[in-house]
């Protein structure tokens, strides 16, 4: 349960309160009054703006307006203070009880603790990862791959109905290629020397497996055919094969799609012509010349008539072709019918994760996506910038798998699934990320993942020591629920227990604003505090979890840091990150 929404709720019952009395007006909207933490924890432990938003329409002053809501509010149950600030913000300040209430409120749900009905089942498709068919996935997938997956976690266990989608690029010129590049490495295959990898090619080594393969098949069938009678064949095995192997990265790092779309599908079922004549029965395509690019015009620019999408009238900043000169769909053609598809299965809240690349292509997504649904559906376009690879300091470029990149196989392989998860999620999606190999395996507090999992496995350690020293106690869950918690007054575990109340908002929070780096940010700090609480028992043995001497204390305190470990474990979960039992 969010405490912040509960007092929500609470201060609209004491408006409702004012309005039978006839203090208020019958008709005030409260949609918009706000309960959070104050920026200065020293103003209490939470603020609202009730007075200030509502003052207005009821036809007072703000300031006289939170006399009245303050005077209510210091009779519900759980607060302990109501303070009234510059012109008329009310701050509360909570009684322990409210907050240790949390505690018994873990020990009854688990790692469920945190889940929210604020989606309320809604269907939302997150498109990921979507990496080109044509070799293994390499480490500037995996932020991707990563923050898709954890934000489709979120939202999931924020209320909503989500689908992971991955959307396969299997109709461009780029899968002409790579047929192309088999074919050498099928040639190969069969004893011929091929000599150096021509430019333009894809040189990596991962080619040689499916060249053999291809040639214990089939033979010399393809050796001196001509390519139009090998290049449809050659695609379509080499298509397979990638996403075979991209399927097994993603699998090595936990990531399973619900749904995989592909391209070379869409046209063929004549999913883009459906999309083009929806969005020409609109009025939004028309036959006209473009603009020449911003800055100096390119020597091979030309004016000519071309079929365009009105993207300018959706909120782009130009219009947009999507037929190519020879009369073929432009990409962008393409994902307007994978979107359009995705509106027509049910899906009109959207969200894609696009390399950093992309970043000039979000404004025509985001036009197109309003055009096709007619403004029923919605997009959020998430990017992720680079990461750069060090070991020991020193970068990591090259991959002699690939040929020119570090693959994601040989990052996972190298430092473990639950590292690389956690560590993609210590920056921002949108800021660029070091990963350095030796310093996200090191056992310290500046290594964020073993932090983290060291909090859960100290605590873990904790439960062992309180077995030995009280053998025939139980200290389950259930058992614990029945502690008297009024023993926790220190300021050192208040603070605690405050942070465990914090993770239903944090959830809801970083599944509104679609960032899933927040749950790792608060694992750190939750983790932060525990390993305080911990550090300050090694000097002052009144403040260690057990007291061989004091069974109700300890049983309290176990109770506070079994909470600690469910919402460790419940963040962890939504993370894809093992909850570890010791280290």
């Amino acid at each position: 349960m969010n405490v912040f929404s509960q007092l929500k709720s609470d201060i609209e019952g004491q408006i409702a309160v004012l309005q039978t009395e006839g203090i208020l007006s019958g008709d005030l909207d409260v949609s918009r009054v706000t309960v959070e933490p104050p920026r200065d924890p020293s103003h209490g432990d939470a603020a609202t703006n009730a007075a200030m938003l509502l003052a207005k329409g009821a036809g007072m002053k703000p300031r006289d307006l939170a006399e009245k809501l303050a005077e209510k509010l210091r009779t519900v149950s759980g607060i302990a203070a109501v303070e009234i600030a510059g012109p008329g913000f009310i701050n509360l300040r909570m009684a322990n009880e409210f907050w240790l209430s949390q505690i018994t409120e873990v020990l009854n749900v688990g790692t469920e603790y945190g889940n929210s009905p604020m989606g309320q089942g809604e269907r939302v498709n997150v498109e990921y990862v979507s990496a080109n068919p044509t070799g293994p996935m390499h480490v500037g997938h995996c932020r991707g791959a990563v923050v898709g997956d954890v934000l489709a976690n979120l939202l999931s266990k924020a209320g909503y109905d989500v689908t992971k989608e991955y959307y396969v690029n299997d109709a461009g010129a780029q899968v002409d290629v790579l047929a192309r590049s088999l074919h050498l490495r099928y040639r190969e295959a069969l004893g011929q020397n091929i000599g150096t990898i021509p430019a333009g090619l894809y040189p990596g080594d991962y080619l040689v497996a499916p060249g053999k393969k291809l040639a214990a098949r089939d033979g010399d069938k393809w050796v001196d055919q001509p390519e139009e009678s090998w290049l449809q064949e050659f695609r379509g095995f080499a298509i397979a094969e990638m996403m075979g192997l991209i399927r097994d990265d993603l699998a090595q790092l936990g990531v399973e799609h619900d749904v995989f779309t592909s391209e070379a599908a869409l046209v063929a079922a004549g999913k883009v012509q459906s999309a083009f004549d929806f969005l020409e029965s609109k009025g939004d395509i028309y036959v006209g010349v473009l603009e020449p690019p911003k800055g100096k015009t390119p020597e091979d620019w030309e004016p000519r008539p071309q079929t365009l999408f009105r993207s300018t009238e959706f909120g782009d900043d130009v219009d947009r072709p999507l037929k190519k000169s020879d009369g073929s769909w432009t990409y962008f053609a393409s994902d307007i019918a994978c979107h359009f598809d995705k509106y027509e299965r049910g899906f009109a809240n959207m969200i894609d994760i696009f390399g950093a690349d992309h970043g000039g292509y979000v404004k025509r997504m985001k036009a197109a996506t309003k055009a096709i649904t007619s403004g029923n559906g919605s997009l959020d376009v998430k990017l992720c910038q680079l990461v750069n690879l060090f070991d020991n300091g020193e970068p990591v470029k090259m991959s002699k798998r690939s040929g020119t990149f570090v693959t994601l196989n040989e990052v996972v392989e190298q430092v473990g699934k639950d590292v690389v998860r956690f560590i993609m999620l210590t920056r921002k999606n949108d800021a660029t990320l070091d990963f350095d190999f030796a310093k996200v395996t090191e056992q310290s507090k500046d290594n964020p993942v073993f932090y983290v999992q060291y909090a859960h496995a100290r605590i873990c350690s904790v439960f062992r020591q309180a077995a030995e020293a009280f053998r025939n106690v139980d200290f389950s869950d259930a058992a614990l629920v029945g502690s008297d918690l009024s023993v926790l007054d220190s300021d050192e575990e208040m603070r605690l227990v405050r942070r465990i109340a914090e993770w239903p908002r944090i959830v809801e929070q970083a599944a509104t604003a679609h960032e899933p780096h927040r749950i790792a940010f608060f694992l750190s700090e939750i983790s932060a505090d525990f390993h305080s609480l911990w550090n300050r028992g090694r000097d002052n043995t009144e403040l260690r979890f057990i007291k061989a001497d004091d069974l109700a204390t300890t049983q309290a305190r176990l109770a506070m840091i079994r909470a600690v470990a469910l919402v460790i474990a419940s963040g962890l979960a939504v993370v894809g990150v093992s909850p570890l039992e010791e280290m």
